[in-house]
């Protein structure tokens, strides 16, 4: 079975800040570059209870949401849900990026990285005031 698979757009979901002009500037960048995208939406339309998340959880950072062929749900938050959507790529560049971000030390520098760039990213480029919202200073 090829890897993506696994990321059925019927069976995953990427949910991300969809107030935050940075997220969802990444987000459509990545529809765009990667062939196998699971299905995406705005935290703020989502069915948060269904998914398992709280808004906090959601509005702190990007999930993948997912079930298995048993119908278990599987969470993966922040530079992890990258990762898995990276590692279910057709193409062997993105699988073998997407490995890395989850095998240490790699995995401490992309948690790290992505924890800066999810406080800061109101700084970056599209980001706006609203991405800001919540965070503490």
């Amino acid at each position: 079975m090829p890897p993506t698979s696994a990321l059925s757009r019927d069976h995953a979901v990427l949910v991300f800040d969809g107030d935050c002009g940075f997220c969802t500037s990444a987000v459509n960048w990545l529809e765009r570059a990667l062939p196998a995208m699971p299905a995406t939406t705005p935290y703020q339309w989502a069915e948060l209870d269904d998914l398992g998340l709280t808004a906090e959880e959601a509005a702190e950072r990007v999930w993948l949401v997912a079930r298995d062929a048993r119908g278990d749900l599987h969470q993966y938050g922040g530079h992890l849900a990258v990762s898995v959507v990276l590692r279910h790529q057709p193409a062997l560049g993105w699988r073998f990026l997407g490995i890395l971000l989850d095998t240490p030390p790699f995995s401490l520098a992309a948690a790290a990285g992505y924890g800066l760039v999810a406080r800061y990213r109101y700084l970056l480029p599209g980001g706006t005031p609203a991405c800001r919202a919540g965070r503490p200073e």
